[in-house]
């Protein structure tokens, strides 16, 4: 290897490591509320950025140092004062989809888990869902962001059913977590009737104090292991970015499958990702993708003595395992909204 590609080399090892520790940062700033509080002050010093969060100055102080060096935010040091930069706020600020500080946020959450997935390598096995405190709660937070957007007016319409939701269906969502999409739908089409499944009791319990909340009558959760059958049937079943977390996808697929009626659809939204390697390689956020999958999705499922598929496990295959299922017509389409995603729709 020449010196000029050893040293390329070098430069971007150390770039990983210095992106790597801001955006552990950005994380933090992002649960603390932080980059929010400064997304709406005018150049402030440390004690004023401190004072409107709510939190300890020498903290604050430290971290704005952080940001600033990684040219997220500006300083004037003849005042000593910091703003957030005008460009990047729409990426770190607020509850919409392009809030990357979110998404950030859930690796400070997987890094408690690493020493574990770390001994994981040596025995093999794997996580339990409670290995990741907070982690499940950050997710629904990330697909809500999405589905407040684009769930009723953009994602539901790719099913072709808006007509007979209306009307009245029977609909189910599988690994439904904290339920916030069953009850967006449940609001916007009260005739229908929705059912969430998740074998995470908190996770229900989230689901029905929302459902409560909104007065919703037509929405109810059960937990319930979805790799078992569905106790009734469907016109409709959804599974939100689920599907490759199972401990048994296949199994998982063919009881949708047997739980739909004659014709009915399943809506499968996953990481919009190949199955094959060489083709991540341009992908922007493929390492993370593989970073989340090592971490957490495919540690969690070996760990339920599954088969591990792992979160890019990718459009080739998910097509091709869906139709193993039984189903027909499998159409994967893609969201301008979502390019993080794919959207698998199928009939029985």
């Amino acid at each position: 290897m020449s010196t000029t590609a050893t040293d390329d080399l070098l430069d971007r090892v150390v770039q990983i490591l210095d992106d790597g520790a801001i955006a552990l940062l950005a994380g933090v700033g992002h649960e603390t509320g932080l980059l929010d509080t400064l997304g709406v002050l005018p150049p402030s010093t440390s004690a004023q950025v401190a004072d409107a969060a709510g939190l300890d100055e020498r903290y604050v102080r430290e971290w704005l140092g952080g940001m600033v060096t990684a040219g997220l935010v500006a300083y004037d040091p003849g005042p000593a004062t910091y703003v957030l930069r005008e460009a990047a706020a729409p990426y770190l600020t607020g509850s919409g989809v392009d809030n990357l500080a979110r998404t950030m946020a859930q690796l400070t959450l997987l890094a408690t888990a690493a020493p574990k997935v770390a001994e994981c390598f040596r025995r093999g096995g794997g996580t339990t869902y409670a290995d990741y405190p907070g982690f499940h709660a950050a997710q629904a937070a990330e697909s809500a962001a999405v589905n407040d957007v684009a769930l009723i007016d953009t994602v539901v319409p790719l099913t072709g059913l808006v007509e007979r939701l209306e009307d009245g269906l029977d609909v189910a969502d599988v690994g439904c977590g904290q339920g916030h999409a069953i009850n967006l739908m449940a609001r916007r089409f009260p005739a229908s009737r929705f059912t969430g499944y998740d074998f995470s009791p908190e996770a229900i319990e989230a689901a029905r104090a929302e459902a409560a909340a909104w007065g919703l009558t037509n929405a109810r959760f059960a937990v319930h292991d979805v790799a078992e059958p569905l106790p009734e049937e469907y016109d409709l079943v959804t599974a939100f970015d689920t599907i490759h977390d199972q401990a048994h996808p296949a199994r998982v697929l063919a009881g949708v499958h047997a739980a739909l009626r004659p014709g009915g659809t399943f809506l499968m939204v996953d990481i919009k990702a190949s199955s094959r390697l060489e083709q991540n390689v341009d992908l922007p956020w493929a390492s993370f993708l593989y970073t989340v999958s090592t971490l957490h999705c495919m540690a969690v499922s070996l760990g339920q003595g599954g088969e591990g598929l792992g979160t890019v496990w990718g459009v080739e295959r998910a097509t091709r395992m869906v139709r193993e299922a039984g189903f027909v017509a499998v159409e994967p389409k893609e969201l301008a909204e979502d390019p993080f995603n794919v959207y698998v729709v199928a009939r029985a």
